[in-house]
């Protein structure tokens, strides 16, 4: 009961700091104040603070809440440990690579070829002939 008494109180309070905001014409911030002062007169009309009051004081919503707290630590625990394994198949016993097709061959060019990138165009020598575009462009605008 006094939880709601408060929250009435708070609501009251924040409509009148914006009345006099209104007053003041300024009526963006008066109509800001006035939405936040209703959050809590909403909140004990649709029972939010008598639940969150019955939460906060009964024990066994704590234990509760540690029960959680330990299951939550109890998963990422035994997810920690199976990364530092290396996933579930080494955990597990596998030793086979993962993702490979069973007839899948090995790749015709070496890997050094794979990630180096292509020469471009100014490698190649035939550097005049590429900046003809925007050599035309330039001289559009005159410069």
């Amino acid at each position: 009961m006094l939880a709601e008494t408060i929250c009435a109180a708070v609501s009251a309070a924040g409509l009148g700091i914006a009345a006099i905001t209104a007053y003041r014409k300024k009526f963006l911030s008066a109509t800001r104040i006035a939405a936040w002062s209703l959050v809590p007169l909403g909140l004990v009309m649709t029972g939010a603070v008598e639940w969150a009051f019955d939460t906060v004081f009964s024990p066994v919503a704590w234990v509760g809440f540690g029960v959680l707290g330990a299951a939550w630590l109890l998963l990422l625990t035994t997810r920690g440990v199976e990364r530092r394994r290396g996933g579930r198949k080494a955990a597990a016993g596998g030793a086979e690579p993962a993702a490979v097709a069973p007839g899948a061959s090995t790749p015709d060019r070496p890997r050094e070829a794979l990630t180096r990138p292509a020469p471009g165009p100014a490698a190649r020598g035939g550097g005049a002939e590429d900046f003809s575009d925007i050599e035309a462009i330039l001289k559009k605008h005159g410069i």
